[in-house]
């Protein structure tokens, strides 16, 4: 149904310039592109829980090269014979680091402000036609930006706690729990009129709202890279 640019993932010898395409149900897994030239597009397969497993041991820069493969008998033996079963030879090819890679975050850093998007009764998730933009107050807490993925948090609440929320729109986790406390930078930018957060955790991602209207979105612009020091940087 629409289509946006996503970011871009820099590579040694080359970078992936990545797009995603949205379905109807804004929570459906999304159809992901990938291009070398902006011009020629390729379509990658939806990510799996063996491929993200995989993906999280391997360390380093891409290479560009999506047929590049990586050995983990050499990187980590170890997690070569967890990982792989059965005979297989441990390798994995830099298209699936890619797709996994790009999966990981979404879910960790893909954010959207509260109230952006409701959940209809039948569990499907659409953009919120109502929503105009949160005030200059709201827009600088943490709690009033969620994770576009399956909640995590929310489960854990008291009833208590869910008794204050509204099931419509309070359907997500929010950011003000996320691990390490400090994973995100909140600025103001021109005067107030634009609210930035960046991630600290996946150094590169970088979302905007413009307080009281229905402009938001995020981009990454970075190496594909977890920042694993962040907790001694804090």
């Amino acid at each position: 149904e629409r289509v946006w640019f996503w970011g871009c993932i820099q590579g040694v010898r080359g970078s992936y310039y990545i797009a995603e395409g949205l379905r109807p149900d804004r929570a459906a897994p999304r159809i992901r592109l990938y291009s070398f030239n902006c011009l020629d597009w390729k379509l990658l397969t939806p990510a799996t829980k063996e491929m993200v497993a995989q993906a999280e041991q391997l360390k380093g820069r891409f290479q560009g090269d999506p047929s590049f493969e990586y050995s983990f008998a050499e990187i980590n033996p170890q997690a070569a014979e967890k990982l792989f079963g059965g005979g297989m030879e441990p390798v994995i090819k830099e298209e699936a680091r890619l797709i996994a890679t790009i999966e990981q975050i979404d879910k960790a850093v893909g954010i959207v402000p509260r109230g952006a998007f409701v959940k209809t009764p039948l569990g499907s998730v659409h953009e919120n036609r109502h929503f105009e933009g949160l005030s200059l107050v709201e827009a600088k807490k943490l709690s009033s930006y969620f994770h576009f993925t399956e909640p995590v948090n929310l489960t854990n609440k008291t009833l208590l706690e869910k008794a204050n929320l509204d099931p419509s729109t309070d359907f997500l986790d929010s950011l003000e729990h996320d691990i390490p406390k400090g994973s995100w930078s909140v600025q103001l930018e021109k005067g107030g009129a634009v609210v930035v957060l960046r991630s600290l955790l996946w150094l590169g991602l970088t979302f905007y709202h413009v307080p009281m209207t229905k402009q938001y979105g995020y981009i990454y612009f970075g190496t594909g890279e977890k920042n694993m020091d962040l907790p001694f940087m804090l």
